[in-house]
């Protein structure tokens, strides 16, 4: 009984997540779908292609209709979908689905709007046989299969943004379109390296293929907390996970303190699960620091997104001291004092200075608790 408020503010979190994510889909879609129509009305208008009986109103409302419509089934249910497909499928299998999915949305939103713009025309309510026996004629119409190559390829878009936020964290697709790391620049950044403790001894015990499923399961079931609290993985190195954020993201709320804490409250949630899976719940530990780095993109086979500076090597140096101080979270105090606003319920405890492996000179370090 006592994980369920926590697991309900996880599930709050999470839910809030994809709401938000839902909306700014149907803002987007139906911003390009009525960009597309009044791009189309005016070519046609100027041209004088457009017949006198043209009902200018009831094309703008099947026109909306069929863009709230679409962009409320395709971001809260299609796009998550395929989503969840391509990341857990073979990608033959996921294409398939997807393309099935696509079309079956494509009828259903096509039928209402035919429906609407069917039954303005003949005068008579949309459930009346005529109206209905007129829609199937759409479906073989050339504005039915334009408009379904052109959305598929927006609902493609679509999916590569959101798969781009989902490996690096919002925000990062519009910095690639661009070219804002295209030249090495100098950027302010928060860094956490997380841990899984004792890994050498869990990996001997599971064996190779059963420890990989739990070090995969453990990375997905933390994403949530990393997405949510605004923070990219910059890196997956064997049992660790480098989550980075911006200062921006990473101050507001807490943000970055607190994704540790929303780790720990999914993995103990799931923590039955592990127990029966793997007879292991994963125990992690993270260093934080904040500093300057290099950022910019690397790589001429595969490109990617690289940092560099002596901020990420004090952040692993940090985190290998939580074993030494007995502690899960550790951060430097340079870190605490501008992180001044902390999740609901913890306080910052001053640990001292410490030497940290490899470095000539010492370092404050704080840690977090529960009140």
């Amino acid at each position: 009984m006592a994980i369920k408020p926590n697991f309900e503010r996880y599930t709050y979190r999470q839910l809030w997540f994809y709401t938000r994510r839902a909306f700014w889909i149907l803002v987007a879609w139906v911003i390009i779908s009525n960009v597309m129509f009044f791009y189309e009305f005016i070519t046609l208008k100027s041209n004088g292609v457009l017949s006198s009986s043209y009902d200018f109103y009831s094309a703008v409302m099947a026109n909306l209709i069929v863009a709230i419509s679409a962009g409320l089934i395709g971001g809260i249910i299609t796009v998550n979908l395929m989503e969840q497909w391509l990341r857990r499928l073979v990608f033959w299998k996921a294409l398939l689905y997807l393309i099935i999915a696509y079309t079956l949305t494509a009828l259903i939103v096509g039928s209402i709007g035919a429906l609407y713009i069917t039954s303005e025309d003949l005068g008579v309510p949309f459930y009346y046989w005529e109206v209905i026996y007129e829609t199937f004629y759409f479906f073989g119409s050339w504005l039915f299969i334009k408009n379904y190559i052109i959305w598929l390829f927006i609902v493609l878009v679509t999916l590569i943004v959101l798969m781009v936020n989902d490996k690096y964290g919002p925000g990062v697709f519009p910095d690639y379109l661009i070219g804002r790391y295209f030249r090495p620049k100098h950027e302010r950044r928060i860094f956490m390296f997380a841990d899984i403790k004792n890994a050498t001894g869990i990996a001997e015990s599971l064996g190779e293929e059963k420890y990989f499923n739990f070090l995969k399961d453990f990375f997905r079931h933390i994403a949530p907390a990393i997405v949510q609290t605004r923070g990219e993985v910059y890196q997956y190195v064997g049992d660790e996970v480098v989550v980075s954020w911006k200062m921006k993201w990473g101050l507001k709320r807490g943000n970055a303190i607190q994704c540790f804490y929303s780790m720990k409250k999914i993995i103990k949630y799931k923590a039955p699960k592990y127990l029966k899976k793997y007879g292991v719940v994963p125990e992690f530990k993270v260093g934080l620091h904040y500093g300057t780095v290099m950022v910019g993109e690397i790589g001429q086979i595969k490109r990617d997104i690289a940092f560099s500076g002596d901020v990420l090597n004090t952040s692993s140096r940090i985190q290998a001291m939580c074993n030494e101080l007995d502690v899960e979270i550790l951060a430097s105090k340079p870190f605490a004092d501008i992180a001044y606003i902390l999740p609901k319920g913890v306080a910052k405890k001053e640990l001292g200075k410490e030497k940290l492996r490899g470095k000539s000179e010492e370092i404050e370090l704080v840690t977090y608790i529960k009140k």
